[in-house]
């Protein structure tokens, strides 16, 4: 069986070697002429962090990655609300690690050359469409080339050609109405070194200029003198995004501290930690309804492209990574088309209530008393599935031992 996984992200590469680890030859086409180390901070939670261990990659991701080990949450002027263990520290079976974007990607793309072969991932390569009939499926690319394979994934991301392809109805993005700006700067840690800031402005969600509620700041560490921000803050009522969502639109920080440049929180300098940082990306919160279906005969769709959803959590890249163990899985079992019928039932209700519950988590901006923050993180942590370990079982082909380099 010969599988084609249309971008090369972080769901696209962690499929890629799931695929190749349970006996599936595997290959990529990424739009980009170069893949480099962009990006910003993400989170892996720890059922991300049991897949990758699975396939081998325990000891980079804790050579390239900050172990997390508590959120702390706080008002404006710096006073802890509430503190959640997190990782192995809060009882979990993996640690959950902080690492930079750009850093995962391409420890994840030097896996697969190392494990595919130098020409597993095709750059310049953009997909444009794809035909299908009962034996197999020929992607069209930019440039008037094709490829043909026994399977498509469209792991292409929010702007998924894949998708548009699929479900040509699916109408634009719904907005929550936030803006987020991220950066990253250079910074000594905070607290322990080990902490994730959750930093929020009093009250329950309002519009308003002068108005506190709905500005939210999470800031930490992704290296030994590196930090992560982000910031969010309510500028709209929630409805349809006007025009299109830019994720590499340059922020000014400026913009970001005439919403919280006041803040006062002690253990980190607010205005300080956003006029230095080295870049700043703005964009803004956006996710999609879940589709009633992914895929069709022997296409199917994988992270952004399946399931968008709001950056809330800690969960996107994470449940990319669960999807693409999910995919290898059924198809070593069921083979096509059985077998994507089979990931996509697994995988479709699973991440619908992720969806969901990211929009709860964010209508709960307002939680104030430990109280209703002790509630609304169970509650997330039982509906996404974080708080329920998987019996380690390995690939079927999988190292035995986690690879060094």
């Amino acid at each position: 069986m010969r599988v084609l996984i249309a971008g090369a992200g972080i769901g696209g590469l962690t499929a890629a070697l799931a695929l190749h680890a349970a006996g599936i030859e595997a290959s990529l086409v990424e739009g980009a002429r170069e893949l480099r180390p962009l990006g910003v901070g993400i989170n892996l939670l720890p059922h991300a962090v049991r897949e990758l261990t699975d396939l081998g990659l325990g000891d980079d991701l804790a050579r390239i990655g900050v172990a997390i080990t508590e959120n702390v949450y706080c008002d404006r002027f710096g006073a802890t609300l509430f503190t959640e263990k997190r990782g192995l520290a809060g009882g979990y079976d993996r640690p959950q690690y902080a690492v930079h974007r750009g850093r995962l990607q391409m420890l994840l793309l030097s896996a697969v050359h190392e494990r595919l072969g130098p020409g597993a991932v095709r750059t310049g390569a953009r997909l444009t469409g794809f035909t299908q009939d009962t034996d197999s499926v020929r992607a069209a690319l930019a440039g008037g080339t094709e490829s043909a394979a026994d399977v498509l994934v469209g792991a292409d991301g929010l702007h998924s050609a894949v998708r548009a392809q699929l479900h040509p109805d699916q109408g634009p993005l719904a907005w929550s109405g936030v803006r987020m700006w991220r950066g990253v700067t250079e910074r000594r840690p905070f607290l322990g070194g080990e902490s994730m800031l959750i930093a929020r402005g009093a009250g329950v969600v309002a519009r308003g200029a002068g108005s506190e509620a709905g500005r939210e700041l999470i800031a930490y560490p992704i290296g030994p003198d590196l930090i992560n921000w982000v910031a969010q803050v309510q500028v709209a009522d929630p409805g349809p995004l006007p025009g299109d969502a830019n994720w590499n639109l340059p922020g000014r920080p400026e913009d970001v501290l005439r919403h919280i440049g006041h803040w006062k929180l002690g253990l980190l300098d607010v205005p300080a930690l956003i006029a230095d940082s080295s870049m700043i990306l703005e964009y803004p919160m956006v996710d999609r309804d879940p589709l009633p279906s992914w895929g069709s005969g022997r296409v199917t769709l994988l992270g952004d492209a399946a399931h968008p959803m709001y950056p809330l959590g800690a969960n996107g890249a994470s449940q990319a990574i669960v999807d693409a163990r999910a995919l290898a899985d059924a198809l070593a079992g069921a083979g096509c088309p059985a077998g994507l019928a089979a990931y996509e039932k697994s995988r479709r209700e699973a991440t619908a209530a992720v969806v969901a519950a990211n929009r709860e988590l964010h209508a709960g901006v307002g939680a104030r008393t430990p109280a209703e923050l002790a509630r609304i993180t169970e509650h997330y942590r039982r509906v996404t599935g974080a708080d329920r370990p998987r019996h380690h079982r390995p690939h079927h082909d999988a190292p035995q031992h986690d690879r060094h380099h």
